[in-house]
C-alpha cells in the first residue's frame, strides 16, 4: 500500500510525483522507470513484497504525474540524477537499493557512479548503455525482426528522410499543429510496444502520456542521452565491487542480450540472469518471476 505520495520541487519548472508503498521500515528500494518519459504504473508494485519493502517510485521530469507534462526544458541526464539525490534527502534515506529496467537501467547506473556510497545493491533489467549504437539499432536495426512494425512508423516520412529518421521525429513532435503532434507520438510508442514482447502485437497507445514518452524519448536519443559515448563502461569501475543482479531476455530485440554481456564483463561483483524465454518485457511472466527472484537474491545476500 502507498503510505506517502507528493510532489517534490526540485527546479524553478520541475515538479516530480513520488510514492512510497510498501512498509515505511522496510529495506528501502528506489525504482527507476524507462522510456525516457515512461513514468511508473500501479503494475510496478506487484513486483515488490509489502512487508519487507520501502519501494520509492517516481516519475522523472515530464513524466507520469510529475509538472509539468511532456517538459524539454531543463530536462536531461544530470538533471535526473539530482533529481534522485534530492529525492533521497527529502525522504532522509541513507542508502537504498536501485531497481531499474531498460532507460531505466542506465539512469540506475549513471546514478551510481556519481554516488556509489549510497547504493547498497543494483536490480537492472534489460540493459541499455545509452550508445550511438543502441540508439541507432532502435530506429533502424529493429526492422530486421519487426520489419511490419518498422513500416508503420516510418510510412508518412519520405525516403530521403528516412536517412535520419530521429531527426525527422524530433522536429515533428515538437511542432505546433497537436493533432500531427499526437499521431507521430502514437506511432513512435507503438512501435517500441510492439516490439517489446516475444510475439508481435500491434499495440496503439494515444494521449497525454503517449505525447510525453514520445517527445521525451526522442529530445534524449538526438541529444544522445546527454552523456558521452561508452561513457558507462569507462566508468563501472566506480560500482563494480557493489552487488548487482542483470536480468536479460535472451530475445530482447529493444536491449539485445549483448549489452547486458558487456556490462557482467565489466561489472566485477554481478550476476548475469539470461531468461531463455523472456524478452525485453517485464511483464512477460518469465521476466516477472526472474526479477522477483532477483530482488529477494540480491537484498538476502547484501544482509548476511
Amino acid at each position: 500500500m502507498t503510505f506517502n505520495k507528493g510532489h517534490l520541487k526540485v527546479s524553478n519548472i520541475h515538479k516530480i510525483y513520488y510514492e512510497e508503498f510498501g512498509n515505511p521500515n522496510g529495506i528501502p528500494i528506489l525504482f527507476l522507470h524507462g522510456g525516457p518519459g515512461a513514468g511508473f504504473s500501479s503494475f510496478h508494485r506487484k513486483l515488490f513484497n509489502i512487508k519487507t519493502h520501502r519501494v520509492i517510485f517516481f516519475d522523472q521530469r515530464g513524466a507520469g504525474k510529475s509538472l509539468p507534462l511532456a517538459e524539454l526544458r531543463d530536462n536531461n541526464t544530470n538533471e535526473l540524477i539530482k533529481d534522485i539525490e534530492k529525492l533521497r534527502k527529502y525522504l532522509e534515506i541513507d542508502k537504498w537499493f536501485i531497481f531499474g529496467g531498460s532507460w531505466g537501467s542506465t539512469l540506475a547506473i549513471l546514478y551510481g557512479i556519481e554516488n556509489p556510497n549510497r547504493c547498497l545493491g543494483f536490480i537492472l533489467r534489460g540493459i541499455f548503455l545509452g550508445t550511438k549504437k543502441e540508439i541507432d539499432w532502435f530506429l533502424y536495426g529493429m526492422k530486421v525482426f519487426f520489419p511490419e512494425a518498422h513500416n508503420n512508423f516510418t510510412r508518412k516520412i519520405s525516403s530521403e528522410e528516412q536517412k535520419d529518421i530521429l531527426k525527422w521525429y524530433h522536429k515533428n513532435l515538437n511542432q505546433s499543429n497537436l493533432k500531427i503532434v499526437h499521431d507521430l507520438a502514437s506511432n513512435w510508442n507503438s512501435y517500441e510496444s510492439s516490439c517489446s514482447t516475444l510475439k508481435y502485437v500491434e499495440r496503439k497507445m494515444s494521449g497525454e502520456q503517449s505525447l510525453a514518452i514520445a517527445r521525451i524519448e526522442a529530445h534524449y536519443f538526438v541529444n544522445n542521452c546527454f552523456i558521452k559515448d561508452g561513457y558507462i563502461l569507462k566508468n563501472i569501475n566506480k560500482v563494480s565491487k557493489i552487488p548487482c543482479d542483470i536480468i536479460q531476455g535472451r530475445h530482447d530485440i529493444i536491449c539485445p542480450p549483448i549489452n547486458a554481456y558487456k556490462l557482467s564483463k565489466n561489472w566485477l561483483a554481478s550476476n548475469l540472469r539470461i531468461v531463455e524465454e523472456g524478452s525485453h518485457s517485464g511483464f512477460e511472466d518469465c521476466m516477472f518471476k526472474q526479477i522477483q527472484e532477483s530482488l529477494n537474491h540480491i537484498i538476502i545476500d547484501t544482509s548476511r
